[in-house]
């Protein structure tokens, strides 16, 4: 099968990281060292080779390494679909990043079409139980692994809701204000609904019939009160139009894409995520992280890259093996992060092992033998 992977990164001024660089075989990559060694910070890198805000989802300036405050760049090799590219993205202070692929300026939409990249970090752990705004994050990059495209919607969604937003504080009543960009809303909001039932639907595909020790969710896409949201470009139009009266009341649009929501069921029990327990909880995360990884390596050719932060420390030692055969079963080159090379016993010389520390503000990163 082709692969996806990420063979040479280099930071420069890139969060806590003066100066780093990692040569990688190909191999899923255990990354361990100290709380405050930058382990996370390197996983954050990787998720900006593609579209959007990484993996903390900050601002451009919130990268830079502080105090000199320079702007920062990471530059990378990708070997993609039995192709090479040279992958750079930097940030001036106070511009936005830029993104330049085999030398050409590109756009981020592009960084979506050369590589695929999940990941899974401490922060999503509560994700079951807190606001739907996180879950429909959790759901749009699942989305936008397998649509780069679902991004420009998004934005052409956004820029339209804000414009009528402001007409609706301003208390503007005449129609002809408001067809437009409710016309825009629509054919954009239809658009990112089938791509999210399209999305779900790959999901469901890849459980089917896996061999996983993780737990089977079973999604649902929702509105407020579990209300439907149409994927059809005139329905959305008409419940625009009909809701104008009750959001100038409330200054903001009340319904729409924005307001979706992601419920997930154990399957096997019948119950809720939100009802589980916080390890059951993890394990219906991770579970839909691998079914989204061998949906991909079916839609895009390649299994693509898992950033896993801190993943071994929440699991037992079973289930940690179990983690790391799937990810081996997939083919993905999975950077994964602890405190102790412990923590990764159970791959072996299946995986590279890296010790991360820190001379003088520049990285040390070194290679060690397997425990």
């Amino acid at each position: 099968m082709p692969r996806l992977v990420l063979t040479d990164l280099s930071l420069s001024h890139f969060r806590s990281h003066k100066a780093a660089r990692m040569v990688l075989d190909g191999r899923p990559v255990a990354i361990w060292g100290a709380n405050g060694a930058g382990k996370t910070n390197i996983l954050e890198a990787v998720s900006m080779l593609s579209p959007g805000r990484g993996l903390r989802r900050a601002a451009s300036d919130e990268m830079a390494r502080q105090p000199e405050a320079l702007g920062w760049k990471i530059s990378a090799a990708l070997h993609s679909l039995h192709q090479l590219h040279e992958v750079e993205t930097w940030a001036e202070p106070g511009a936005a990043r830029q993104v330049r692929i085999d030398g050409k300026a590109a756009t981020q939409t592009a960084l979506g079409r050369i590589a695929r990249v999940l990941w899974l970090v401490p922060a999503m752990d509560r994700l079951w139980i807190e606001g739907a705004d996180g879950r429909r994050r959790f759901l749009d990059r699942m989305v936008l692994s397998f649509e780069p495209g679902h991004a420009d919607a998004t934005l052409a969604y956004e820029k339209a809701m804000r414009e009528r937003n402001r007409l609706l504080k301003d208390q503007v009543r005449d129609a002809r204000w408001y067809d437009a960009l409710e016309d825009q809303m629509a054919q954009a909001g239809a658009a990112i609904q089938r791509n999210r039932i399209d999305a779900m639907m790959r999901i469901a595909t890849a459980q089917e019939g896996a061999e996983t020790a993780f737990p089977t969710a079973s999604l649902a896409l929702m509105g407020p009160d579990d209300t439907d949201i149409p994927a059809d470009e005139a329905a959305l139009a008409a419940e625009f139009a009909e809701g104008r009266a009750r959001d100038m009341a409330a200054g903001r649009t009340l319904s729409g894409p924005h307001r979706a929501d992601l419920g997930a069921v154990y399957m096997a029990k019948g119950v809720a995520a939100k009802q589980c327990s916080t390890g059951e909880q993890k394990a219906l995360l991770i579970s839909l992280i691998l079914a989204n990884a061998r949906a991909l390596a079916q839609d895009f050719g390649a299994p693509p890259i898992l950033l896993l932060d801190e993943i071994a420390a929440h699991l037992d030692a079973s289930r940690r093996a179990a983690l790391f055969n799937e990810v081996c079963a997939i083919g993905a080159q999975a950077l994964m992060t602890g405190t102790g090379p412990e923590l990764f016993a159970e791959l072996g010389a299946r995986a590279q092992h890296l010790e991360i520390g820190d001379i003088a503000g520049v990285s040390r990163i070194t290679e060690r033998t397997a425990p």
